[in-house]
């Protein structure tokens, strides 16, 4: 288990990993899924990261993770309970704080499936936005190298502020 922020150079291969999962998922849960994105900042080429693929599945209602739970720790993916999110169903894959995949559950076209995409697109498209996230989740990789939830909740107001003004 570790607590310590690691930030890498965009990889090509994030895409890769990426797909692998997809294909398994669909495979895996095709009787509940409606659609499967990379989310986060492996899905933007050209941002640096924390080594971890997020993967975003859209479903219908969110009643139906509970039948995701015993396929999905059969391929490597724990439950993680999250009570101050109740628009999200979250699963992790590796060690705790040590994920290699964060996989979230969302109802397909609500407001938090649509945010995902947003955020995720616009850092695409827009070099700007993309440097200045660039930049603040250096400093704040910097500032919070040994806590991980430090850094994310400061990255927190970066996005928020995006997406009350999109």
């Amino acid at each position: 288990m570790t607590n310590n922020v690691t930030i890498q150079n965009y990889n090509p291969n994030w895409i890769i990993h990426f797909n692998e999962e997809k294909k398994q998922l669909s495979t895996l849960l095709s009787d509940f899924i409606l659609a499967i994105e990379h989310i986060g900042s492996t899905a933007v080429e050209g941002l640096s990261a924390k080594p971890i693929i997020d993967i975003m599945i859209g479903v219908s209602d969110l009643e139906c993770v509970t039948e995701f739970i015993k396929p999905l720790k059969q391929v490597g993916y724990e439950f993680v309970n999250h009570e101050n999110f109740p628009e999200r169903r979250f699963f992790r894959k590796g060690e705790w704080r040590a994920g290699t995949h964060h996989l979230h559950v969302y109802q397909y076209g609500g407001k938090h499936w649509k945010d995902q995409i947003l955020f995720r697109d616009e850092l695409r498209k827009n070099h700007t936005l993309r440097k200045e996230y660039q930049h603040l989740k250096l400093e704040l990789a910097k500032k919070y190298s040994q806590n991980v939830v430090a850094y994310t909740k400061n990255k927190a107001p970066f996005i928020q502020g995006f997406l009350e003004n999109s």
